[in-house]
């Protein structure tokens, strides 16, 4: 499968400029993502309690396990590393990468990364070190291979803004199918 995917020659590819934190981030606002930025992980929680109280959401929130050991408490927001259940109005994920020609996170589901924490939700809050913010699609697919070789992930999620449908009427819903929000914090330092 590999030497098959090798031998393909790419196709054009859409023009993402010098700088694809910016480029994602144009993206991901015109999906109606909104974007938040902080300097290193530990100034996560500080904007996840603004994030809601700007808001008026509630302050408690499930997230994947390698947030559980952040100050929430500092920042008045209860936080369980857990999966999602149909009762949590907040979850926050990592993500594996984003891309930046379309403003699209891609998450992974496995043991440390349930999937339910981005689907359930009516919020769902992303955090993304924006090393890990790739050009195009065939990038994050290229990663994907190379960081996952031992085999897929059993789920690849793309989010790429909220959940929206016209099913109904051409009438565009948000938060038919997922959350009707979706935030994305870029840190830029490990």
């Amino acid at each position: 499968m590999e030497g098959h995917i090798a031998a393909r020659a790419p196709g054009p590819l859409p023009r993402v400029g010098d700088d694809p934190a910016a480029h994602f981030r144009e993206r991901a606002l015109a999906l109606a993502s909104t974007v938040d930025e902080v300097g290193s992980l530990e100034y996560v929680p500080r904007a996840v309690s603004a994030y809601l109280n700007r808001h008026s959401l509630p302050l408690a929130a499930v997230c994947w396990p390698q947030f559980a050991a952040l100050d929430w408490n500092a920042h008045g927001v209860r936080s369980e590393a857990r999966a999602a259940t149909a009762t949590d109005l907040v979850g926050i994920t990592g993500a594996f990468c984003a891309i930046a020609e379309t403003g699209t996170l891609v998450l992974v589901s496995g043991p440390r990364t349930p999937a339910t924490v981005s689907l359930l939700p009516e919020t769902h809050i992303a955090v993304v070190h924006v090393s890990r913010i790739v050009r195009n699609m065939e990038a994050a697919w290229a990663l994907l291979r190379t960081e996952h070789s031992g085999g897929c992930p059993r789920a690849v999620t793309l989010v790429s803004g909220p959940s929206r449908t016209a099913d109904v009427e051409q009438t565009v819903t948000l938060g038919a199918h997922g959350p009707y929000r979706v935030h994305i914090i870029l840190i830029w330092r490990a």
